[in-house]
């Protein structure tokens, strides 16, 4: 596939932030308005949108009112970048809205966040052939404690790929302070190994929804080698098993140079009678001809790596926690 990735961030650029799946609570609207102003006292322009400071029936606004706003700063050239301000559950009512083949012909623009957001990067950079960051939210902005908030969104965007990032010891929790945690990046079998493709990915429950679909056919992009990772929310273990059955057995999983999987947010197993995450793992994915990487830094556990679909990336796993991703856009 041919990939575009926009040009980095300069200031008295226009970010345009609208909510196209979950909008702010006006309890929550202080956070949003620090996360603003972070984008003001680096010189960006802000054109925000009025799907934004609402939630009701878990979106911003109706399905219609949040299509239209998005294709408006789509299609605006003066906008070099859009941020929602997070994910949500609903982003997938905007797809058959709209023209991908009309976004394939204009320069590329950021589209930047993780969860729900997934749901719109991975097709952009399918259908559209824009690289996307799967990465911090906006929200997270204000958070300065939480290293891959405050830092890691922009300097993505400012740079126009990401800084290599390593994994190795422990990390800790902005939520749980005093708290370490061992980092655990490993290969499914044990062991180390080395992964080279393009990478493609986002939240694993909501692009199994999209299994199937023109707005996750990965078969152009698997022309060249590629990585495709995912990151779970909410799913238990039987239902983990459920989504990547669901994808091997549709092809996704199919002709892939690597698959990387980062840490999973949902529950784990309620006993020891009960399938548990590992075990889940194990019975979808054994047999594959190609390296699984399991708890990466990716998603709804943090820390989080930035991930830009489209890059050219080289995954290192040196042994169990230890780790290096470098992306570039060219191969």
């Amino acid at each position: 596939m041919d990939i575009r990735f926009p040009a980095p961030l300069q200031p008295g650029d226009a970010i345009a932030v609208t909510a196209f799946s979950s909008g702010v609570h006006p309890r929550l609207h202080g956070r949003l308005d620090d996360a603003l102003n972070e984008l003001r006292a680096r010189g960006y322009r802000v054109a925000e949108g009025e799907c934004l400071r609402d939630e009701k029936h878990d979106a911003s606004a109706p399905a219609a009112a949040r299509l239209a706003e998005l294709k408006r700063f789509l299609f605006d050239p003066e906008i070099r970048a859009i941020l929602p301000p997070w994910g949500g559950e609903r982003a997938i009512e905007l797809l058959p809205g709209l023209d991908f083949a009309a976004l394939a012909d204009l320069p590329p623009k950021w589209l930047a966040g993780f969860s729900d957001v997934s749901t719109l990067t991975a097709p952009l950079t399918l259908q559209a052939g824009w690289a996307t960051l799967h990465g911090p939210n906006l929200m997270d902005l204000p958070l300065k404690e939480w290293a891959f908030g405050h830092e890691a969104l922009l300097a993505t965007l400012e740079a126009g790929t990401p800084p290599e990032q390593s994994q190795h010891g422990h990390y800790w929790r902005w939520s749980e302070p005093g708290r370490r945690f061992p980092n655990r990046t490993r290969l499914l079998g044990g062991g180390a190994g080395k992964m080279e493709g393009r990478l493609i990915g986002g939240c694993l429950d909501v692009l199994v929804a999209l299994q199937g679909t023109p707005y996750f056919d990965l078969d152009a992009f698997k022309a060249e080698p590629a990585i495709l990772y995912l990151e779970n929310c909410e799913l238990a273990p039987c239902g983990v098993l459920r989504a990547l059955m669901g994808l091997r057995l549709s092809g996704a999983l199919d002709g892939l140079a690597g698959l990387v999987l980062g840490r999973s947010g949902g529950p784990d197993a309620a006993d020891g009678d009960a399938l548990g995450y590992e075990g889940a793992l194990r019975a979808a994915l054994d047999g594959l001809p190609y390296q699984v990487a399991v708890d990466a830094d990716i998603g709804h556990v943090p820390p989080q790596w930035s991930l830009l679909n489209g890059a050219w990336a080289t995954l290192e796993v040196f042994g169990e926690g230890e780790a290096r991703l470098v992306q570039r856009a060219a191969r």
